[in-house]
């Protein structure tokens, strides 16, 4: 255990008394030290008396007036020097990390959030340069499982949970919207009915997805039963399934990604999509976030409103702008 070998220290407020012990022998007089350290000589004499026991050797000896350091002492002296240096070292970094100057940043986000949780991330760090970063992409159960082993600073999920050992907070709207390829015979059809896509070859997300379960969830609750036709892992994989013409399915508007390129990805007119849906940050009751953990989470809920007035709200594609 890295802390036996200086037990005796930590039994003592060991670091008041290597203050008083360091002027001591710097300055060559106990008197002066008080002074210095402005407080009163039999408070110095006190802590040098405990730092002694402490020892167990004696640090000074008098010589006539003059006060000088034994073998044991300087050697004690010499040491005092590379703790303070390394408080002072630490104390530095420290104040980095308030500052922002410096700190650590793991964030861990479900799937979908790869389509702008990078740029956010990136444009973080352009503002604070010093912070190292790193961002883990996995689905809902796998980033849930994360959460419980507290294994990253930050989770961003695409919707929200109830659980009463985690605080969650609302990030930005997250509309989830009926994708079709181009030429499906729905396209060009208004206001369509649920029941009309319940009929479609339908395209689900694999078990543990935060879009499975949001999509089960629907059908579910409208007393349906979607037909499905493939089970994919990925987003891009659904996409690309899309295109094939395999059938329809039910994913986040950032599916498109910020600034959708030409595509024969369309969304269908729904009656109530798009569905309301929100980004939510996360982590556990209890847990300390870090000042890096939360400058990133202000920095995000300012650069989301910005991406939910701008790309989303503008895009060109029919039925895919956000409610939010």
């Amino acid at each position: 255990m890295l802390q036996s070998g200086i037990r005796r220290f930590l039994k003592h407020g060991t670091l008041p008394q290597l203050r008083v012990f360091e002027a001591s022998a710097r300055l060559g007089s106990l008197t002066r030290a008080a002074e210095e350290l402005h407080i009163a000589q039999p408070t110095a004499s006190v802590q040098i008396k405990k730092l002694t026991e402490t020892v167990g050797l004696q640090l000074f000896e008098q010589v006539g007036r003059r006060v000088y350091l034994t073998d044991a002492g300087q050697r004690l002296y010499a040491g005092c020097h590379d703790v303070f240096r390394a408080l002072s070292t630490l104390e530095a970094t420290l104040n980095g990390m308030r500052s922002m100057e410096s700190g650590h940043l793991r964030l861990a986000v479900c799937s979908t959030g790869k389509y702008f949780a990078p740029r956010m991330l990136g444009a973080f760090i352009q503002r604070y340069p010093g912070v190292e970063a790193a961002l883990e992409i996995h689905n809902r159960k796998t980033l849930i499982d994360r959460l419980a082993g507290n294994e990253d600073d930050l989770y961003l999920f695409a919707s929200p949970f109830d659980r009463e050992d985690v605080v969650t907070q609302a990030l930005l709207p997250n509309p989830l919207v009926v994708f079709a390829r181009d030429d499906h015979p729905l396209a060009n059809v208004r206001q369509i009915g649920f029941e009309r896509i319940a009929a479609e070859p339908f395209l689900m997300r694999e078990s543990g997805s935060g879009t499975r379960l949001l999509a089960t969830q629907l059908f579910e609750r409208r007393g349906l039963v979607p037909k499905v036709r493939l089970e994919l892992n990925t987003d891009e994989a659904i996409k690309e399934a899309i295109l094939a013409g395999l059938g329809v399915s039910i994913m986040s508007r950032f599916t498109l990604g910020l600034e959708p390129e030409p595509s024969r990805l369309i969304c269908l007119d729904v009656e109530g999509f798009p569905l309301e849906n929100n980004w939510h940050f996360a982590y556990p009751v209890g847990k300390q976030l870090s000042a890096t953990a939360r400058a990133f989470m202000d920095f995000a809920r300012c650069e989301a409103k910005a991406l939910v007035k701008g790309e989303l709200r503008d895009s060109p594609k029919a039925g895919c702008s956000s409610k939010g």
